[in-house]
């Protein structure tokens, strides 16, 4: 198959193949991996898959568009480590519901160092599931990461140690909930466990720990047993919200979660994902709540530093692309 891959504005051809491969390295619930994106003369496209959407976990396609901005901020950063202003258009046309954003490579600067080490980062950040060691973050990262999310337009707040006691017991509620429902174990078996050969999903070799080896934090089970040494460090839980809940916020959330993300790669920092407390829209109710009422909570973290796990697989860049003349809809 020819990809479907020009030259863009400033980026050759190679170029945009490279900076398409570094989107693709981004998060996704259970590594779905829900984009496509598109090279036109004005632009690359990136694109929803909804046919990649998980209707039972995600049923307003909210971790979709969280995903899809990971993946956009990734696109963006490689673009401006090889030296181009990545002009970004959110949702640019309305009668176009997939296409998310458009990214336009022009105007020649010299990179910024901050963002070149993020876009070192982005392929030796990976989900880490293990359990992290008794170690805490430096104040000063933490610090990092809170402005990386705010760089972003979203915020990463302070949480004390009762909103903390209180969100563990919500992670409970949520898990719960979802382990209680059929449909939700239906869907998350058709994507986890998957064998070495595929391209998406969850492998089981990138299983995590239980919760009692997790310092008591539930994580989602992709097939775990006890891993390592049991754990009772408390590891760095953060939440990242928006004052707004929109597809717009929704898709700078995944942005912000992004650069995140990275700068905890870059200061050697593990992170994965806390899902159960935002996918149960009672629960996500009761954690804004929490957190004061003002901020949508969209996505929870636990950084730390764990064992070397394998990293999870990606699809092709064939799978990914669409035709210039191929609609999207």
């Amino acid at each position: 198959m020819t990809l479907p891959i020009t030259s863009v504005g400033l980026l050759d051809a190679d170029q945009v193949k490279s900076v398409i491969g570094a989107a693709v390295l981004a998060p996704s619930t259970h590594n779905t991996q829900p984009w496509r994106f598109r090279c036109t003369s004005a632009g690359i496209e990136l694109h929803a898959d909804p046919d990649r959407a998980l209707p039972v976990a995600d049923a307003d396609q909210r971790e979709l568009l969280l995903s899809c901005g990971a993946a956009l901020f990734n696109l963006r950063t490689a673009i401006h480590a090889l030296g181009a202003h990545p002009a970004t258009t959110l949702l640019p046309r309305r009668d176009d519901p997939t296409l998310l954003a458009l990214v336009r490579p022009f105007a020649a600067r010299r990179p910024d160092p901050r963002l070149v080490e993020l876009a070192d980062a982005i392929p030796r950040r990976h989900t880490n599931r293990t359990p992290f060691e008794t170690e805490v973050i430096p104040a000063s990262t933490v610090a990092e990461l809170r402005h990386a999310a705010e760089v972003e337009q979203a915020w990463l707040p302070r949480l004390s140690a009762d909103q903390l006691e209180q969100l563990r017991e919500l992670v409970h509620k949520g898990h719960h909930v979802q382990t209680a429902d059929p449909a939700f174990l239906a869907e998350w078996r058709e994507w986890t466990a998957r064998g070495p050969e595929s391209r998406d999903g969850v492998p089981e070799y990138a299983a995590g720990a239980t919760p009692s080896n997790n310092g008591g934090w539930v994580l989602r089970d992709f097939g775990s047993s006890d891993r390592g040494r049991p754990d009772d460090s408390e590891p760095l839980v953060v939440v990242i919200g928006s004052f707004d809940d929109a597809r717009a916020d929704r898709l700078r959330a995944g942005q912000a979660m992004q650069r995140v993300l990275l700068t905890a790669t870059a200061a050697g920092f593990d992170a994965s994902f806390i899902s159960q407390p935002v996918e149960v829209p009672s629960v996500r109710k009761e954690l804004r709540s929490l957190l004061g009422g003002g901020l949508w909570p969209q996505i929870v973290l636990r950084l730390g530093r764990g064992e070397p796990v394998p990293w999870t697989p990606r699809r092709s860049l064939e799978d990914v692309l669409l035709d210039p003349g191929r609609l999207s809809a």
